[in-house]
């Protein structure tokens, strides 16, 4: 198992350490409902160290990152960062992303664990005609989330940069305990905070998580694993690559279609996006809660007017709602708000609502 710069503090922290797509990295500390409402209320701090960044740099960088995602980069500055989609030539997720504009012909890219070796190859195969370097960097960060209410307060205490200066999806340079960082005030978990990223050794990598967690007690700061990260951003209505979006569903169906800028230009899926946005998509990816007892997992069976249509792309018990939820994908017909369906829960089916996400939303 591939292993963060970060590994040692969660040992010393007594993580409940697992596999994840190839690394070895904390499910959970405490445990998920304690880290996933400290974050709600105070804060937790996470390592994501095994995401991954690949940069493009070149005078046609822009026209590449263009081509082969969904947003307008070409209203990106510097120091602005946008949530967009990786497409297939049929409008799908090859991955879902962020892209930070660090100058006109520089892009660095933030992509998922689980496809950082595919996500690159991709990417040079579909950009080999524009005159721009693409390098996979992901070995050489660490990547520290800092979220949750007190997040400014907590990170404040450790560089000099205007913390509240950086607006949200948008990034700056400064040091954090005396390293170059990128300071980003970006998350995965529906609360305000920051996305640190640094080179560095293992000492310094782990002695910064661990210090961040000692100044951060007063301030109500937890380690935070995994699993605390997934029923996070599910509360916050946030698709979770391989479960929620894939290379079977278009950014359309899955109800991105804010990150999908159709008058940009040629891109990638752009003419099968462009028709299906004409005649309406027949499915959309929808929220729902349970109406009955019972909590819908990744994989369950779900049932239209009696006849199995899809299944649970996303389901827990959310800690801070304390309500069943789930995403799912539904016929066009059956999306509005207060729709009911069945989802087989074992050796039962239970009704379910259609309803508004996010789920949760923080009071800003």
């Amino acid at each position: 198992m591939k292993k963060t710069k970060v590994n040692k503090a969660h040992y010393a922290l007594k993580g409940k350490m697992v596999e994840f797509v190839g690394w070895d990295l904390p499910v959970q500390y405490a445990g998920i409902n304690e880290e996933h409402n400290a974050v709600r209320t105070t804060g937790g701090i996470f390592d994501v160290s095994h995401m991954g960044e690949i940069r493009f740099k070149g005078p046609q960088a822009l026209d590449a990152v263009q081509y082969i995602t969904s947003n307008n980069a070409a209203k990106l500055k510097p120091g602005k960062i946008h949530y967009t989609a990786l497409l297939t030539g049929k409008g799908c997720f090859v991955d879902d992303l962020l892209v930070y504009m660090i100058n006109e012909n520089e892009y660095f890219l933030v992509v998922n664990a689980a496809n950082i070796d595919k996500d690159f190859n991709y990417m040079k195969e579909k950009s080999g005609h524009f005159n721009v370097e693409i390098t996979n960097e992901s070995d050489d960060y660490t990547q520290i989330a800092i979220q949750g209410p007190n997040a400014e307060k907590l990170l404040s205490q450790f560089t000099d940069t205007d913390l509240s200066a950086i607006a949200y999806y948008n990034f700056t340079y400064g040091k954090v305990n005396g390293i170059d960082h990128i300071i980003s005030r970006t998350g995965y978990t529906g609360e305000d905070g920051f996305e640190i990223y640094f080179k560095s050794d293992e000492e310094i990598a782990s002695g910064l998580f661990l210090e961040l967690l000692e100044k951060g007690k007063k301030y109500g700061f937890v380690p935070t694993g995994l699993g605390a990260r997934d029923t996070l951003r599910l509360e916050a209505g946030m698709a979770l690559y391989g479960n929620d979006i894939d290379d079977s569903h278009t950014v359309l169906e899955a109800n991105l279609g804010w990150i999908l800028k159709l008058k940009k230009g040629e891109f990638l899926g752009r003419d099968i996006l462009l028709k299906q946005k004409e005649e309406g998509v027949k499915r959309k990816l929808v929220g729902f809660e349970i109406l009955d007892r019972g909590i819908a997992r990744h994989g369950y069976p779900v049932y239209v007017e009696g006849k199995e249509y899809s299944i649970v792309t996303s389901g827990t018990m959310a800690p801070f709602l304390k309500k069943a939820i789930g995403m799912t994908y539904l016929p066009i017909e059956k999306c509005e708000i207060g729709s009911e369906f069945q989802i087989g829960i074992r050796n039962k089916t239970v009704t379910a609502r259609v309803v508004e996400t996010p789920f949760y939303k923080r009071n800003k």
